[in-house]
């Protein structure tokens, strides 16, 4: 771990510059007083039966084969937020884009995607698709999060991406650990496995 302070303490941060630092997400985290580990996360999966699958996959498709979305706002639009529309649609959550929350100088922003049911859901959109440094912003947005929104779960759940793979996220509340998950689901094929876990944070009471 780093001997030296990374966050300049005169120095005001937005999540997106934590984007940009080149330190490892272990000396970053550690600068909030919370820990870090790369593991095999158990996270909850819907079990029944997905009707809207057949349309999610082949709305996705559809626009992977019309459209080049290389940009942050076309990968948002074509491939993203459907995902998110649809599975809030179905689980009744609340969704919201671009939500601010201003914490502090160093915990302050917008969330891309908040999503709310029975647990809380980040998800950001991995710019120039680096899903590694996309982890590192997002564990802070969950600390800014986890500061702010009044919430009984012990554990509040992320997720980044790049538009074709999803890697998810944990902050446990009471040990202050930050868990990034070795797994990626990738769209469009891995799409019913990456909604069974979405539906099944939203949906878990525990």
């Amino acid at each position: 771990m780093s001997k030296y302070r990374i966050l300049n303490p005169d120095q005001s941060y937005t999540f997106s510059q934590y984007f940009q630092l080149p330190n490892p997400t272990l000396e970053i985290l550690a600068e909030f007083e919370y820990s870090y580990e790369r593991t095999n996360l158990d996270l909850p999966r819907y079990a029944e039966e997905i009707k809207y699958l057949d349309f999610l996959q082949g709305y996705l498709q559809r626009n992977i084969r019309l459209f080049n979305p290389v940009t942050e706002i076309s990968i948002r639009e074509f491939l993203i937020a459907p995902i998110l529309a649809e599975v809030c649609d179905q689980t009744n959550a609340e969704l919201y884009s671009e939500y601010p929350i201003n914490v502090g100088e160093k915990l302050k922003g917008t969330l891309d995607y908040y999503l709310r049911k029975f647990n809380s859901l980040l998800v950001l959109e991995a710019k120039q698709s680096d899903i590694r440094r996309g982890f590192t912003q997002l564990a802070v947005e969950l600390i800014a999060l986890e500061k702010s929104v009044d919430n009984e779960s012990t554990i509040l759940y992320r997720a980044v991406t790049n538009g074709d793979d999803w890697k998810f996220g944990t902050l446990n509340r009471e040990n202050q650990l930050i868990s990034e998950d070795i797994k990626l689901y990738r769209v469009p094929e891995g799409l019913e496995e990456l909604v069974r876990v979405l539906v099944g944070i939203l949906s878990y009471h525990g």
